[in-house]
């Protein structure tokens, strides 16, 4: 029950014991931190160890000079925390900063100026970028402003889905390019509203996961470079310059310009629930959007540098990111500052995960040396409000450290898996000596995860961070020109093949080949052991053109183009039918590593590795096929996968099934549509069940079950 009015006035902390440039006030509570409602008031709580003074900046909304500020009293502070409740405030209509005086001495790691006005790290709602892309008043003093937040947002019944991390499949998108595109049709392009509407098309798809490139607070204008070709300014796309991580990006929101984006989100992510789909999000703790000696003071240089960033013994910044800074993690109020806001995401929006971009810095010491056992990943697994939260890691950092398949888990981290990535597309084009670690691979990497499971596993082929699928298949080489960089970002080992000609091609052979590559590249993946990862648009064969770097770009590079969801109808049918088929057999989604052991209600082993002939493997370094034959702990189904990277077709022969079961063809990538595939479950018999002739550059599927579809795998 709300208190009254009259009953507020009874409570002792809503009486002011001050008054401070006009305002009553009080001092606040240390904890929570942040700018919060309190009866009567507002509360104001801030971090700084080493400031001698700080002051509270308020402005009224939108305008450029303060109304008031007020310096926090000496007896308002509480060992390194400044705490003040300021009464009378219309926290709605407000925006506030701090100045924080102190030493400036760099090479003690100290950059206070009194004079320069902070974000709050804490806040939860930023001013200033409230719609994407238009031209900032650089002119203007203070350009990114801490708001106060409400959290009265109605979740009805949401809860967290709660899906088994080996049942999901993953689809990685990015808010604004997801919808931007002026053919998507939806109300407001490129918002959180926006992609709210494209939900049936992401459940009819078969996804039930989807994973976001960053939504905390950035800045898309900071990016000096401008495209070469056509002198059109360049952006932040991707949005890993954090600079502020409570905060939903409000560009991002329909309703941003009115400070609604978070609300905005919040409705997004419960109907994205009511779909099925659980939400995980990017997230930058790396490094944020301050860079490095040259770059500007936003919040956390100004409040307490020393303690918030790696340095070297004179000051500058250690730089394991690429980008300019480095966080430092595993100091324990930055650590608690990364679980306050994990916290926050997961409370406060009910997200289900989280992505660590270039996590292994996470684990780094204050030196940079790697710590053999991280203190804030150690925390993160064992913290009750993250219990069931999805923790996924990118195992490498820009400053060299690659942990795939040794991250510290704590047994609860799971992994993007670079090397699935890599030796699935070595495989596809065709290299030698790939079949062995190929099948290390796609039996959830055994070698990388024995004590983990194979849901440790992410899969992937593609992601926002190199060639798209179509570009995989197209290009040999990376064409970045457009990036203003002289075609030197981005990476040069993509394990790419174009078919026989770079780029677009009028050859029919070509496409036709890569139309197949591209089922070859979904089929191996939606059947492998681990978690599977699509990125957005690869079921429509999605082009950036070659470019694999495509952060800056934000146009027709970067956007979902809803007109191919025609044009390339047959890639979408497959991938669809490949999802709802992984869904069906819960052999390939099993999370034990496979051990070769006997099922005995079948008489199969749990797994086993075919050639030509049945049971007889080609492992030498000229072999480019390898079948795999999967048998489930209580299911009726064998599921088989031949998987042909030679340029020639082969006759397999295929083993023998127990009595009453036959072999059904479920894909042969190799079939001209529609015969490439089937509805799970509808699968014909093969006429001769003892052979199958699989063709050149192609995956076969088969399942062996009974006639009666009705006594086959149930998910």
């Amino acid at each position: 029950m709300s208190e009254t009015r009259s009953e507020q006035v009874l409570r002792v902390d809503a009486y002011p014991t001050h008054e401070v440039g006009g305002y009553r006030v009080r001092a606040g509570k240390p904890f929570p931190f942040g700018a919060n409602v309190v009866p009567g008031g507002v509360s104001f709580s801030v971090f700084s160890d080493q400031a001698t003074s700080m002051t509270l900046v308020i402005y009224k909304r939108g305008e450029p000079e303060p109304m008031a500020e007020l310096e926090f009293p000496e007896e308002f502070r509480t060992g390194s925390v400044f705490a003040m409740t300021v009464f009378g405030l219309d926290h709605e209509n407000i925006e506030y900063g701090y100045r924080a005086d102190g030493p400036y001495d760099p090479v003690t790691g100290h950059r206070f100026d009194a004079r320069q006005v902070l974000s709050d790290p804490y806040a939860r709602l930023i001013a200033g970028r409230d719609v994407w892309g238009v031209e900032p008043d650089y002119s203007r003093g203070y350009q990114y402003r801490s708001r106060v937040c409400l959290q009265d947002f109605d979740w009805g019944d949401d809860t967290p889905l709660g899906i088994p991390a080996e049942d999901l499949v993953v689809y990685e998108a990015h808010v604004r390019g997801f919808t931007r595109h002026p053919n998507s049709q939806v109300t407001a392009p490129g918002t959180f509203a926006g992609l709210r509407e494209k939900i049936p098309y992401l459940k009819e798809l078969g996804v039930n996961c989807i994973e976001l490139l960053p939504v905390f607070e950035f800045d898309e204008s900071d990016n000096p470079r401008s495209n070469p070709e056509t002198g059109e300014k360049l952006f932040d796309y991707w949005g890993y310059n954090t600079v502020s991580f409570f905060a939903p990006k409000a560009g991002y929101a329909a309703t941003g310009r009115y400070g609604m984006q978070g609300d905005e989100f919040r409705t997004l992510i419960k109907d994205l629930h009511a779909a099925g789909i659980e939400v995980i999000l990017d997230v930058v703790f790396n490094h944020t959007a301050e860079g490095n000696e040259q770059g500007p003071t936003i919040s956390f240089k100004g409040l307490d540098n020393a303690t918030y960033y790696m340095l070297t013994p004179e000051g500058y910044y250690f730089n394991f990111s690429g980008t300019g800074n480095t966080v430092n993690c595993n100091h324990p109020v930055v650590r608690n500052f990364v679980l306050d806001c994990l916290r926050h995401w997961v409370a406060d929006y009910h997200i289900d995960g989280f992505r660590f971009d270039l996590a292994a810095i996470l684990g780094r010491s204050l030196d940079g040396t790697p710590l053999p056992n991280p203190p804030l990943l150690e925390l993160l697994a064992y913290d009750p409000v993250l219990r069931h939260t999805k923790l996924i890691a990118e195992a490498w950092d820009a400053g060299g450290l690659y942990e795939v398949g040794n991250f510290p888990a704590y047994g609860r981290w799971a992994e993007w898996n670079g090397k699935y990535r890599d030796t699935v597309r070595r495989f596809l084009k065709g290299d030698p000596g790939v079949t062995g670690e190929l099948a290390t691979r796609i039996a959830g990497s055994p070698d990388l995860y024995s004590s983990r499971g194979t849901a440790a596993s992410v899969n992937f082929l593609t992601a926002h961070d190199g060639f798209s699928l179509a570009d995989l298949v197209s290009y040999n080489d990376k064409h970045n020109e457009a990036n203003g960089e002289g075609n030197n970002d981005g990476a040069n080992d993509n394990n790419s093949w174009n078919c026989g000609a770079e780029g677009p091609t009028d050859d029919p052979a070509v496409n036709a080949l890569r139309t197949r590559q591209m089922k070859n590249a979904l089929a191996i993946l939606l059947t492998s052991q681990g978690i599977p990862m699509i990125l957005s648009g690869d079921e429509v064969g999605r082009t950036q053109q070659g470019n694999n770097n495509t952060y800056c770009q934000d146009n027709e590079l970067s956007w979902f183009d809803w007109d191919q969801v025609d044009a390339n109808a047959e890639l979408l049918r497959f991938t669809r039918e490949m999802i709802a088929f992984r869904k069906r057999h819960r052999e390939l989604r099993s999370t034990s590593h496979p051990t070769g052991r006997v099922r005995e209600h079948l008489g199969l082993p749990d797994i086993s590795w075919h050639g030509e002939r049945a049971w007889q493997p080609d492992w030498s370094g000229e072999s480019r096929l390898v079948a795999v034959a999967r048998c489930g702990a209580g299911d009726d189904d064998v599921v088989y996968v031949a998987m042909n990277a030679h340029w020639e077709s082969h006759d397999l022969e295929l083993p023998a099934l127990p009595g009453g079961r036959s072999w059904h063809l479920f894909a042969d990538t190799g079939a001209e549509a529609p015969h490439d595939i089937t509805t799970p479950g509808t699968e014909p018999e093969l006429d001769n069940a003892g052979k199958y002739l699989i063709g050149p550059r192609s995956v076969v599927i088969l399942v062996g079950r009974t006639n009666d579809p009705d006594e086959s795998d149930t998910p």
